[in-house]
């Protein structure tokens, strides 16, 4: 009897939930086609409000409640933002930009880009106000172009240099009797690390040292320039902690007021020649987004084609947060045919991922370059298997604060022989027509021969990766493999070692790719990917979720065990990825 009222139970609740999805399904859709007709009618004197503390993809998600608002919705993508920002610099309508920024979900690139855009915007003459109840160095980062910059007097700002943290999984492989078998080329190949150590190697500390290192020292070069701040004193400041209130961020002139949020608005009204009582005409990136296009589209007969790919890389079909190669394949030898694309530009964001997917998108790249001209964009990262997507094109742009390079391989495999039998005490015997029948096993001990053959094999795809990209650089193969070994390079060293051609972001590998085309501006006009859908995404998060909670039901104190292990599977084969998680903080 309990079991089936515990059946009926989750009938209902799961009938409920489904109804209400659906509900939402049905809002979402009717606002969505409610809306897709109708054009933002701008008033004069408006403010252009950009709320930076949402999670930032180089491709929006569609959000027809964000309509509603007249806001943004929880992802929105980096292009939408410097489009907002290139078209209202030339909007009478909008008098100015205020920046809510706090937490920017954003890489250090992206948010050079956004930096950028905004630094443009301003040579309209037109003003940028800033507030943040608190500030990263990120987000201060993003707030050091304003014109003026409030910090809340209760808040706070983070100013202390950055951090670079990675996890590692041994002690969980140890608890769970799971033995890693890990093959890899190059001594700074540090992706494998998680599996058998417990901190960084010197190797992996002294690349990672070196990075962020770099990344820092280009923040405070730029906020140098923006606030007239020595850069040593500002690496001082962030020695001695000195940055510890917001009344010592306008002592050091970090910020220009100290401030509440009403202030701020006091601050705009007077700006915008406003009366006390007169409400700000604030328009969000969302509503903004409807508004007249005012930065004009060359012809439509001559195309740059910009396929996006972001996350980690993997064969077949891409999803969020991954790369398929089968859809960038796919999108290059569309663009190779299209007779109206004139040159591709390639973004990528991604630490790499399956080595085998990373050579079939490298294939389409080379056959595309011999019809029309690829360039490769990097964004916040682009190493190891993303930097093999990138490798063939003919230029590569990136920002000095990219990260990029990992030129290595590895492969990793798992034995459970003693997690089966010790935890669930199930064990296994088998028969074999040859001696390595059943090669690769999860479920036995690898013999030396078999061990010597796996690593043959990642040494193998480590020689075409090396000889590939330095074909692709023009570079000799000893000088290429000096720089591989698996190590991390910033953009600025990249360049220096020849790993890219050029700094800048998209804007800048669109111009690239138009030159190589011989297209003069206003010539042609750049075909972007298409927003993702809201509808899959939220039907993807909600099953994820109910998965999530299923497991965690199900396993009780094991799930983040088995989770872990999730993400272990998804490294079929052998792999060309950054470390699993990098976290700079």
């Amino acid at each position: 009897m309990w079991q089936f009222i515990k059946y009926v139970f989750a009938t209902i609740v799961g009938l409920f939930l489904f109804s209400l999805l659906g509900f939402f399904l049905f809002i979402g859709l009717a606002a969505a086609l409610g809306s897709s007709e109708e054009r933002t009618t701008l008033e004069s004197n408006s403010v252009l409000k950009l709320n930076l503390n949402s999670q930032i993809q180089e491709v929006s998600v569609e959000n027809p409640f964000a309509e509603l608002s007249g806001g943004q919705g929880s992802v929105i993508g980096l292009l939408d933002i410097k489009s907002a920002l290139a078209n209202a610099k030339l909007d009478d309508h909008i008098k100015g930009v205020y920046l809510d920024v706090q937490y920017p979900m954003v890489g250090w690139a992206s948010a050079e880009e956004i930096r950028d855009a905004l630094i443009d915007f301003k040579k309209s003459k037109k003003f940028v106000y800033a507030y943040g109840e608190v500030m990263t160095e990120k987000a201060y980062y993003l707030a050091s172009v304003a014109d003026k910059i409030y910090l809340n007097p209760a808040g706070g700002m983070e100013w202390n240099g950055l951090s670079a943290e990675y996890d590692f999984y041994k002690g969980t492989l140890d608890k769970l009797d799971v033995k890693p078998l890990v093959f890899r080329v190059g001594e700074f190949k540090s992706a494998v690390e998680p599996f058998f150590r417990e901190n960084m190697s010197d190797a992996s500390r002294l690349q990672n040292q070196v990075l962020i290192n770099t990344v820092f020292d280009h923040a405070v070069e730029k906020i140098s320039q923006s606030r007239s701040i020595p850069v040593a004193q500002l690496k001082n400041l962030a020695d001695s902690l000195n940055i510890d209130s917001p009344q010592d961020a306008l002592k050091y002139k970090f910020v220009t007021h100290v401030g509440y949020y009403d202030e701020v608005e006091t601050a705009l009204r007077n700006e915008l020649k406003l009366k006390e009582d007169d409400k700000i005409k604030f328009v969000g990136l969302s509503k903004y987004g409807k508004a007249e296009k005012l930065v004009k589209e060359g012809k439509s007969d001559s195309r740059i084609a910009v396929i996006i790919g972001e996350g980690a890389i993997n064969s077949g079909k891409s999803s969020d947060g991954n790369i398929g190669s089968e859809t960038i394949a796919e999108e290059l030898r569309k663009a190779r045919k299209d007779k109206k694309v004139r040159a591709v530009v390639l973004r990528i964001n991604s630490p790499g991922g399956s080595a085998l997917a990373s050579d079939v998108m490298w294939r389409e790249v080379q056959l595309t370059r011999k019809e029309k001209p690829v360039i490769a964009s990097m964004s916040d990262v682009a190493a190891s298997g993303g930097y093999y997507m990138a490798m063939g094109c003919d230029k590569i742009v990136a920002q000095p604060n990219t990260i990029t390079g990992s030129i290595g391989v590895f492969s990793v495999l798992f034995n459970f022989e003693d997690a089966f039998r010790n935890k669930l005490g199930i064990t296994f015997d088998r028969v074999n027509t040859n001696a390595h029948s059943d090669w690769p096993s999860v479920t036995r001990e690898m013999t030396p021969f078999e061990s010597n053959r796996m690593q043959r094999s990642t040494e193998n795809i480590y020689a075409i990766f090396t000889k590939k990209a330095a074909e692709g650089r023009k570079m000799p193969l000893a000088k290429l493999q000096s720089l591989a070994s698996g190590r991390v390079w910033s953009g600025k060293e990249a360049k220096a070692n020849g790993l890219i051609d050029e700094f800048g972001g998209l804007d800048k590998a669109i111009q690239v790719a138009a030159q190589a085309a011989k297209l003069k501006e206003g010539d042609y006009r750049v075909k972007y990917p298409a927003q993702k859908n809201v509808f899959e995404e939220l039907i993807n998060k909600f099953t994820g979720d109910a998965e999530e909670q299923m497991m965690q039901q199900k396993l009780g104190t094991f799930a983040p065990y088995i989770k872990t292990l999730k993400k272990l599977q998804l490294m079929e084969g052998t792999q060309a990825r950054m470390a699993f998680e990098m976290k700079i903080k």
